[in-house]
């Protein structure tokens, strides 16, 4: 049998019709592979986690929205996407609605762990709380965390003075104790929290504050952000009233300047271990915190001071004050850059 010329013809246009029929599907298949991938991918970046992790504290407020929640720890850096945070939630059956509260949380975690934590309840419904006051000392630190938290006091001091912790520039790699910096506050912990999980909240919750403070300033005053921490918390427990913080600071830094000793009761107080009033006699204790025998700064800060008193220690007030005295009960000061006017007030106030 012959083929014709036309029946060629339909051949190659039916081979040609095949052809364009699997450059078609396999266009198809890559597109639909490639939006497979992309989709894929959003999903894994949108409800996956990544990036360095911080633990922080989320709080929710009465009335909050499951929408305005998402809103919130996209704004806070725990989640990555708003978007995948409510799919995560989707398909999952979540309904989220989360209970007003305080959560434990971190930086760049996955949505289904950050549903994880919000959907277990708030932290003290499963936690116990803590306050710290400002100007505690060390001791007094670890008697709290053990009185309220539950957390052994010997414990906790071995910790604080183990010098595995640093947050720099404040507190260096290697500095023997985190005296000073575990930030005064009220927190809320698990009730399996150990001695390291109060003392890192305290030193991030630090870090947090001390992130809005200006210390650029430190460099102009002659010290290190160590060495601001380190007056900060002689401010802390010399004032009792906020107005009395930068003219204290004024006098701390005017004197170091000048190459006075500093002559603080309060590092005699503390050489000495407690915070009693101290005797004249006690003035001639050996220690390198005695600021009435050693010129210059103590070596490491006598107490934890608060947001106020480390701003003092920043901006000290544009005054020439040499002394201070207090007046008062209560604990108002009288400041002087005389130091013959210093006596008359001590002789009026305390003689």
């Amino acid at each position: 049998m012959f083929e014709t010329t036309q029946d060629r013809a339909e051949r190659r246009s039916e081979r040609h019709r095949r052809r364009r029929g699997t450059a078609i599907l396999v266009a198809m298949l890559l597109v639909l592979i490639a939006v497979a991938v992309a989709v894929g991918g959003f999903y894994r970046y949108a409800t996956g986690s990544g990036g360095p992790q911080r633990e922080l504290t989320f709080t929710i407020p009465e009335g909050t929205t499951g929408s305005e929640v998402a809103d919130l720890l996209e704004q806070k850096g725990v989640i990555r996407s708003t978007l995948g945070f409510r799919l995560m939630a989707q398909i999952r059956g979540s309904s989220l609605e989360f209970a007003a509260g305080n959560y434990v949380l971190k930086t760049n975690m996955s949505a289904g762990d950050v549903l994880d934590v919000l959907e277990g309840g708030p932290l003290l419904a499963r936690g116990i709380e803590g306050t710290f006051p400002e100007g505690l000392r060390l001791e007094q630190m670890a008697t709290r965390a053990a009185e309220e938290l539950g957390v052994s006091r010997d414990g906790f001091l071995e910790a604080a003075r183990s010098g595995q912790f640093a947050l720099p520039p404040y507190l260096p790699e290697g500095t023997p104790s985190v005296e000073g910096f575990l930030f005064p506050s009220t927190y809320e912990f698990e009730r399996k929290a150990t001695a390291q999980d109060v003392i890192g909240r305290m030193l991030e919750q630090f870090e947090t504050v001390a992130a809005d403070l200006p210390w650029d300033a430190a460099e102009g005053l002659g010290l290190s952000p160590y060495e601001v921490v380190i007056v900060a918390s002689l401010i802390e427990r010399e004032a009792r009233f906020q107005e009395d913080r930068p003219k204290i600071s004024a006098v701390i830094h005017n004197r170091l300047r000048e190459g006075m000793r500093l002559e603080i009761d309060a590092t005699v107080q503390y050489a000495l271990g407690d915070w009693d009033p101290i005797l004249v006699t006690d003035r001639e204790v050996e220690s390198p915190y005695n600021t009435y025998q050693n010129a210059g700064l103590p070596p490491a800060p006598i107490a934890s001071p608060g947001r106020a008193s480390i701003e003092a220690a920043l901006s000290p007030a544009d005054e020439g004050f040499l002394y201070y005295v207090v007046i008062d009960a209560e604990g108002h000061h009288a400041f002087t850059d005389s130091y013959d006017e210093f006596l008359e007030l001590v002789d009026r106030y305390q003689g």
